[in-house]
């Protein structure tokens, strides 16, 4: 049986300056770092915890899992109602 991952794009939106030293390193371990940077990568617990911790530095592009955080599947419909 073969499972199939599916992918997320990850956006960098926000500056690391004046943020912990432990957000830098999340968002390098996401293989970000500058503003406006993308990555895409597979949707695992390891990248939505990632994710988690970093939430007001990115964005996410693509459909999130049914068992995503709460939080991310409210941001993703607040974008979506306003047209971005």
């Amino acid at each position: 049986m073969t499972k199939t991952n599916k992918k997320l794009t990850i956006i960098q939106t926000g500056s690391v300056t004046a943020q912990k030293k432990g957000m830098k390193e999340t968002l390098i371990g996401l293989g970000l770092g500058k503003p406006h940077s993308k990555r895409e990568l597979e949707d695992t617990p390891s990248v939505r915890g990632m994710i988690t911790k970093v939430r007001h530095l990115v964005s996410i592009e693509g459909e999130l899992p049914s068992n995503a955080p709460k939080h991310l599947v409210a941001e993703k419909s607040a974008k979506m109602k306003k047209g971005k």
